[in-house]
């Protein structure tokens, strides 16, 4: 396992797109391998999951892992792309609010709900990402999916502006609610900045900022920034292995666990070798056997 094999939480700048941030981040790395978990838009910032080398492998554990987004919502009109980038599709108004007025309208969006992506996004169509149908001026209609709102808070609200916390289920569109909401509103609104400070075990807390990195790489310490494959997922049980139930586990065969180690029960653990490296993703196939379903 290579030095650069893990995780970089990076906090995204506006103005780049999540491929955008990938590429940069090839070049303050040198690590050609590189993938991003949980796209943002070009508007958004904050937490963007970056997987290098071998932890690529790993990327299918994170797809479904909550969010948590702070978002500044303009209301008065709404756009076509549901959010400041585009361009206006009603007549701006003043559409100062009071909060006994949004507050009703933000616990129709709280708990389980279907939810429209929005048109210029990267739901596919046919195997064609609908942003580029939409630059196509091609009519894209999306089917809504059920997403769910853990919690939504108003955290400030200031003539049209409110700024809003939101910790939701992966699939969750914050230009969707944006948009919605305008709709019950009766004059439009869209999303005018949007940051993620969450996803899943990764936080804003964690996040580096390329410039960050590439001060890091100078110093020869960008390692610092590295979450490694044996720290990640921490929902799965840790089972230490020793040097020939490893080399075992390297040609893909089932190995068995203690009845009395933290992998009893468990439907997926992490395998790890003596110096703590991680060797395996595995999944049960019987009590206290189990499988590799991903070898390092």
């Amino acid at each position: 396992m290579t030095a650069m094999d893990g995780v970089i939480i990076l906090d995204k700048p506006a103005g780049i797109s999540s491929h955008d941030a990938v590429q940069k981040l090839r070049k303050i790395t040198g690590v050609k391998r590189i993938g991003h978990l949980g796209t943002l838009d070009p508007l958004g910032t904050g937490v963007l999951p970056m997987v290098l080398g071998r932890a690529t492998r790993l990327a299918r554990f994170f797809l479904n892992h909550d969010r948590v987004y702070e978002a500044t919502l303009r209301f008065g009109f709404a756009t076509d792309t549901y959010d400041r980038e585009g361009k206006a599709t009603t007549e701006p108004i003043d559409a100062s609010l009071e909060p006994d007025v949004l507050e009703p309208l933000l616990n129709e969006f709280r708990g389980k709900f279907e939810q429209a992506p929005p048109p210029v996004s990267a739901k596919k169509v046919d195997g064609v990402p609908a942003y580029k149908l939409a630059r196509r001026n091609k009519p894209v209609e999306l089917d809504p999916v059920e997403v769910e709102v853990y919690e939504l808070a108003l955290l400030s609200l200031d003539g049209p502006r409110a700024q809003i916390r939101v910790c939701c289920s992966a699939g969750t569109y914050m230009r969707s609610l944006a948009h919605d909401l305008g709709i019950r509103l009766g004059h439009g609104a869209h999303v005018e900045s949007l940051r993620r400070t969450a996803m899943g075990e990764f936080t804003i807390d964690q996040a580096h900022t390329l410039d960050d990195l590439a001060a890091l790489r100078s110093e020869d310490r960008l390692e610092e920034a590295l979450t490694t494959p044996d720290q990640l997922l921490p929902e799965m049980p840790i089972e230490r292995v020793d040097e020939v139930t490893a080399a075992h586990i390297a040609h893909g065969r089932d190995f068995r666990v203690s009845a009395f180690g933290n992998g009893k029960g468990s439907k997926r653990i992490k395998a790890v070798n003596r110096d703590g490296k991680l060797v395996a993703i595995a999944e049960a196939k019987m009590p206290l056997l189990y499988h590799p379903i991903i070898v390092f």
